[in-house]
């Protein structure tokens, strides 16, 4: 396994500019506002020939252990533990301060090998803190820009002995994990239902709406299956994101999304489906990625019959095109349904993964045009003439026809229900791309 760095230090030292550049692209969300991380987001770090498990941290602040910051502060903690080396940042051109002091004191009883970074020594301005660096008692500390990238050699140097020795040389085994998102509105209880499945506080959560920016990346297994899980930041309607924050966020769960296999969405029993809940099912149906809707707090909800109803209800009305998309009820607090939720999600994927043989959609084809004929439009009958399978995830579906243009909309649903009814692929969005078949006896 990997060697764990963690990140570590006040709020803006630049622990996610360090972060991005250790994994090779922009992950973490930065902004010169203080405080912009709360979770811990991991990430696979490569620094010249040495491969490692890097985890960017929250600011450190001194608070009272209920508050955000306190818990925000937790989580630092447990990424300590996990680490076989701290890197821990300072400010160069702020120099030390005493938040920096009374944090080294605690990172020195830890008992973790500890390796000070003076941050944002790009320019003359840093001079001075990387003296006063030499206070805190971590030795010579490595003089480093994360936004240029200087100073990396040096970093390169000081972790090199204290990181487990692997052939590096050696190529990763092929990620062949379900990539799942969860996905929902803001305070629907995203970040608990992770925590439920991890079976630990991985998470930040709270009563406060928002506390997850980033999307975080988890590696996990269910049933020996791999699993890549990833929370995400609530989505708002477009219109209320005024902060840039935010923006930055929702963007980033956007791009969670587009890259996702499966994609659980996930819904408040008392508020029900939504016209933002719609908005982003939408956004996941036309990506082509599988869908499962998970109604969270159903023990809280009142009226469990007429909710239920009113979601499916409008799912039909929303959704025609992509019918049976999976409803599961849960409580992510104590953990009821939540491996129901999983079931539907494994299914989802397997029904997402499907391969239909082209013989048995070539009899289907036969059947199903001799039941509803295709249009005659100008009195020559549109003839389709074979159907194959073009790929799966999503399953696309490629048909030979005489002329493509004079088919209409209508009867290409017909042959989508009718492919997700006689081969079981209910939920899944389906394609059908209908091409010209070629006339030999015609030159092109």
């Amino acid at each position: 396994m990997a060697s764990t760095v963690a990140l570590i230090g006040r709020p803006n030292v630049g622990k996610s500019t360090l972060f991005n550049r250790l994994v090779g692209r922009r992950l973490a969300i930065v902004d010169e506002r203080p405080g912009v991380t709360r979770d811990r987001r991991e990430g696979e770090g490569r620094l010249f020939d040495l491969s490692f498990r890097v985890i960017d941290t929250a600011g450190l602040e001194e608070m009272a252990a209920e508050s955000l910051e306190g818990r925000m502060r937790q989580q630092t903690e447990r990424a300590v533990e996990e680490a076989e080396a701290v890197l821990f940042l300072i400010d160069a051109r702020a120099g030390v301060t005493p938040l920096d002091e009374h944090f080294a004191n605690w990172l020195r009883r830890t008992g973790r090998p500890i390796v000070l970074v003076a941050n944002k020594c790009e320019g003359a301005a840093a001079e001075g803190g990387l003296l006063e660096a030499h206070g805190l008692g971590f030795g010579e500390p490595v003089a480093l820009s994360g936004e240029h990238g200087l100073g990396l050699d040096e970093l390169h140097e000081r972790l090199t002995p204290l990181l487990a020795s692997e052939d590096q040389e050696e190529e990763d085994a092929a990620d062949d994990s379900l990539q799942l998102a969860i996905v929902g509105r803001p305070n629907v209880g995203k970040s608990t239902l992770v925590n439920q499945l991890l079976g630990e506080e991985r998470m930040l959560t709270g009563p406060e709406a928002g506390i997850t920016r980033d999307s975080i990346a988890i590696s996990w297994s269910y049933k020996e299956r791999p699993i890549r899980l990833v929370d995400t930041a609530g989505l708002r309607r477009r219109a209320k994101v005024t902060d840039k924050l935010e923006k930055l966020s929702a963007a980033d769960t956007l791009r969670v999304v587009d890259f996702a296999q499966v994609v659980v969405l996930l819904l408040d029993a008392e508020l029900g489906l939504e016209k933002q809940d719609l908005t982003i099912a939408r956004r996941v149906v036309d990506e082509g990625r599988a869908l499962v809707i998970g109604v969270n707090k159903w023990d809280a909800c009142a009226d469990r019959q007429a909710a239920m109803g009113a979601i499916r209800d409008r799912l039909e009305r929303s959704f025609p095109q992509t019918r049976g998309i999976p409803v599961v009820t849960l409580s992510a607090l104590d953990g009821k349904g939540v491996d129901k939720l999983m079931q539907a999600v494994t299914a989802a994927y397997e029904v997402w993964n499907k391969r239909v043989p082209t013989a048995a959609l070539n009899r289907w084809l036969e059947e199903v045009v001799a039941a509803h004929p295709p249009p005659a439009p100008g009195g020559r009958r549109v003839r389709l003439k074979y159907i194959t399978q073009a790929r799966n995830r999503p399953p696309t579906f490629a048909v030979a026809c005489s002329r493509p243009d004079a088919l209409p909309d209508s009867y290409l649903r017909y042959l989508e229900n009718a492919l997700r009814q006689d081969f079981d692929l209910p939920g899944t969005p389906i394609r059908i791309h209908m091409r010209r078949s070629r006339n030999p006896y015609v030159e092109e």
